[in-house]
């Protein structure tokens, strides 16, 4: 069936967060960067709000995604929440550099927030512009859509609007605002600042709001079960989330509780990084100097926000029914972890022993600083018993490689693998370009020159990030000499 397509005057708004009382958001109007562009729009993201892609050309379309034009039907508004940064309580935080413009309807039935990123300040702004740069725009519009791209769920990203108004952080730099879509941006930290702010009637409020929007599932049973239920299902999202990140070598960098989506989406782009060489303690973010977000902690993390989230709760919640959904985090996230890692081995099923198998081929991509996506890339290419030199030389000791190939061609064996099944359903479990930070930033450095090209190619490119095309291997290379250690902060 063909999907009638809208324009921007025509596109179905119903701005149910916005109908909310005053306590949960302020009204706000953008205010536009001066001489806007477009510096890159994204089909993919258009289709799920209906929007016509030919809208993109024009000249109207660069003046509502800054903000110079309200889009008929919005109601701009910009959410409050609170949140623990790292680690510490933060009680007033809110959407600073954000405006909700309101919640799209599609044809089909489904509902997408419309946020801008970078249109000016708001009553949340603490001392700061509301503004966004070019550079972290690029990384966020590119990154939201490479997860999309794995499958791993994630907001999404419309277009850039980039102006050459200067915008300060480290040094000077040029503006721009991002359109980011979801189907909720409620975070952790929502509720927690109804929590702490002696606000128990918004609280339980804001709970039936995301339940009847997303979890419409539980609305016919008592009450008694509906909240219990609900939280048990935010911890399962949330634990299969971060096992599809550890599997893909995804590091989120800044995983405070307002950068938790209450909806178990990748939320809140910064300083985030694939890895590069398997390193188990990577740090992405240069300002995590006590490595509170590298990378093997991401589990322990998700649980400890999930914990922060569940004290908040307490007075909706008892105390047993939370504890209990608290325990089975780590049942959620092991299963999911294993399953996650089997696939990218090629097993049909996980097995029993497959834990030893997995965390033992980790480890000797650990001892030997080894890429962590290409080497999993290349183990697609293993025969039991074959020519396995290309793989086999990767890895400076020899021994210790043929010793885990051993053990890993028996459990093949054991599952009657059969080569070419399995490299095709490897090739589908283990992508062959992830967003490296070097591609990121090299994007960046061209855009920065006027050259959109490359965050357009990128952006294709990663949509469908497990197919093989030629001409394109240096988009699956690791990182140059200059692209090994970059420094990447809140900032980004």
């Amino acid at each position: 069936m063909r999907i009638p397509m809208r324009t921007l005057e025509t596109l179905d708004f119903d701005n149910r967060f916005a109908g909310l009382p005053e306590e949960f958001h302020s009204r706000v109007l953008p205010a536009p960067i001066g001489a806007p562009y477009l510096v890159d729009f994204n089909p993919d993201a258009a289709a799920l709000i209906d929007l016509d892609p030919a809208e993109a050309a024009r000249p109207e379309f660069v003046e509502y995604f800054c903000g110079r034009r309200l889009l008929p039907g919005s109601a701009p508004i910009a959410a409050v929440y609170s949140g623990h940064q790292f680690g510490v309580y933060v009680p007033r935080l809110g959407d600073g550099r954000a405006l909700l413009l309101g919640e799209v309807r599609n044809s089909r039935g489904e509902r997408w927030d419309v946020q801008l990123k970078g249109a000016g300040p708001t009553p949340y702004s603490r001392m700061g512009d509301g503004r966004a740069v070019l550079r972290s725009t690029i990384r966020e519009y590119l990154c939201s859509e490479a997860m999309h791209g794995l499958g791993i769920p994630s907001t999404r990203a419309l277009c850039i609007v980039g102006s050459d108004a200067p915008v300060y952080r480290e040094t000077v730099e040029t503006g721009a605002t991002l359109t980011r879509l979801a189907p909720s941006h409620v975070r952790f930290g929502s509720f927690e600042y109804f929590a702490y702010t002696g606000q128990p009637a918004a609280l339980a409020r804001l709970a039936d709001h995301v339940i009847a929007q997303h979890h419409p599932e539980l609305l016919e049973r008592p009450e008694a079960e509906r909240y219990p239920a609900w939280f048990d299902a935010v911890v399962a999202r949330s634990a299969r989330l971060v096992a599809r990140w550890q599997a893909v070598g995804f590091a989120h960098g800044v995983l405070n509780t307002d950068n938790m989506s209450i909806l178990g989406l990748t939320l809140d782009y910064g300083p985030f990084g694939f890895l590069d060489a398997y390193q188990p303690r990577f740090v992405c973010n240069h300002s995590d100097s006590g490595g509170r977000y590298a990378f093997d902690r991401q589990p322990n993390i998700v649980w400890w926000n999930l914990a922060a989230l569940a004290q908040a709760l307490s007075g909706l919640i008892a105390t047993e029914a939370l504890r209990a959904a608290l325990e089975h985090y780590a049942e959620v996230y092991a299963a999911a972890y294993v399953e996650a890692m089997a696939a990218k081995l090629g097993l049909r099923e996980p097995g029993r022993d497959d834990g030893g198998l997995i965390s033992d081929w980790l480890a000797l991509l650990a001892r030997f600083g080894l890429d962590y996506t290409n080497s999993f890339r290349a183990l697609g290419r293993f025969v039991p018993g074959g020519d396995n030199r290309a793989l086999r030389e990767r890895f400076p000791d020899r021994e210790a490689f043929d010793a885990w190939a051993q053990r890993y061609a028996a459990r093949l064996a054991a599952e009657g693998s059969r080569d070419a099944e399995r490299r095709t359903r490897m090739e589908r479990a283990n992508p062959k370009i992830v967003l490296r930070n070097y591609l990121a930033q090299a994007a960046i450095a061209q855009a920065q020159a006027g050259d959109f090209a490359e965050v357009a190619r990128l952006r294709e490119l990663l949509r469908d990030p497990y197919t093989e095309r030629p001409g394109l291997d240096a988009y699956a290379a690791e990182p140059p000499d200059w692209g090994r250690h970059l420094e990447l902060s809140c900032s980004s």
